[in-house]
């Protein structure tokens, strides 16, 4: 029993429509599913993906009416992206600059040309060669970002731990990732020291499986906020290996939310060690099990048991478009 690679990832977003506008308009992105906070029902959720809304390929995002995110450790530092080459990572080099994307130059990082970013909250972002490997995403025919450039899904996921012993031991010992290298990493934009990472792979390995553990003892503790990431989702084939991870997290004493029906989804949550929030997810059923695949995301959906409140959670929302 294995997790096979990085699920989803959610983060927060304070200004939900210039959100949209980023995502599905300069990253070309499509908007899979429009929901609800299934917790906070005041709130947008907002799922975007390649066409077909593939595992492994969404970044989602609450809409919480908060400041910035405070930087620091105990937290998801930078979410990638994997692109189909250094000639796509030219051509997104240049597209940044014309639409005024925050964005560094293209440098190779733990031997993968590697090209630094941020939306337009400071969301911390990468785009990475991903070697062609592991690509299941679907081209979306609508997106403004020609097929041959467009993003293949997520992966690696960075987070930051001042200590990593604890941290390392669930993912071993718990999460049976494997620890497989490590690298320096250099001073970045925001004037952090150099620092060591460590890498961990589940699966077949490679970019869309990888967990980059820095490790930053300097920092002070990250506080949440919009461009701050909530959590990180990692994949599990089928609905009775969930359950069998429900089984293990208990038998290793790790404290988790209990099994969570998201109805696209079955969910899972629990926090490591440095307190950084976890989510197994399946991945089936899939977004397509309420909408058509040619419709996904033009309209507001709501899972089963909120359907009832459809009237009172719709009014309480602001339009997008």
């Amino acid at each position: 029993m294995q997790l096979t690679g990085i699920h989803h990832l959610t983060a927060v977003s304070g200004n939900i429509r210039e959100n949209r506008r980023f995502y599905t308009q300069t990253l070309g992105l499509r908007l899979v599913k429009r929901s609800v906070n299934q917790d906070d029902v005041k709130a947008y959720h907002l799922f975007y993906a390649d066409s077909a809304g593939t595992p492994g390929t969404d970044i989602t995002f609450f809409d919480w009416k908060v400041g910035p995110e405070r930087r620091g450790t105990h937290s998801v530092v930078q979410t990638a992206f994997r692109v189909g080459g250094a000639g796509s990572i030219a051509w997104w080099q240049t597209r940044f600059a014309e639409l005024g994307v925050k964005a560094g130059h293209g440098h190779e990082r733990d031997g993968r040309l590697t090209l630094d970013f941020e939306d337009g909250e400071g969301m911390r972002l990468a785009l990475i060669d991903g070697g062609g490997v592991h690509n299941e995403s679907v081209p979306y025919a609508a997106s403004t970002v020609p097929a041959e450039h467009q993003m293949h899904g997520l992966g690696p996921i960075t987070m930051s731990v001042p200590e990593l012993r604890h941290t390392h031991e669930v993912l071993t010992e718990v999460m049976t990732l494997r620890p497989v290298r490590e690298y320096t990493r250099a001073t970045d934009a925001a004037g952090s020291k150099p620092h060591h990472v460590h890498v961990y792979e589940m699966g077949a390995g490679g970019p869309n499986a990888e967990l980059h553990v820095a490790v930053q003892p300097e920092l002070r503790q990250a506080q949440g906020g919009a461009g701050g990431v909530h959590h990180v989702a990692f994949r599990t084939p089928t609905e009775s290996e969930y359950h069998e991870w429900t089984r293990r997290l208990t038998e290793f004493g790790q404290r988790h939310s209990g099994e969570v029906d998201r109805y696209w989804f079955r969910s899972l949550y629990f926090r490591e060690p440095n307190g950084v929030l976890f989510e197994i997810a399946t991945d089936g059923p899939g977004f397509a099990v309420d909408e058509s695949a040619e419709t996904l995301g033009e309209q507001v959906v709501l899972p089963p048991f909120l359907e009832p409140q459809r009237a009172r959670i719709l009014a309480g929302l602001q339009p997008l478009d």
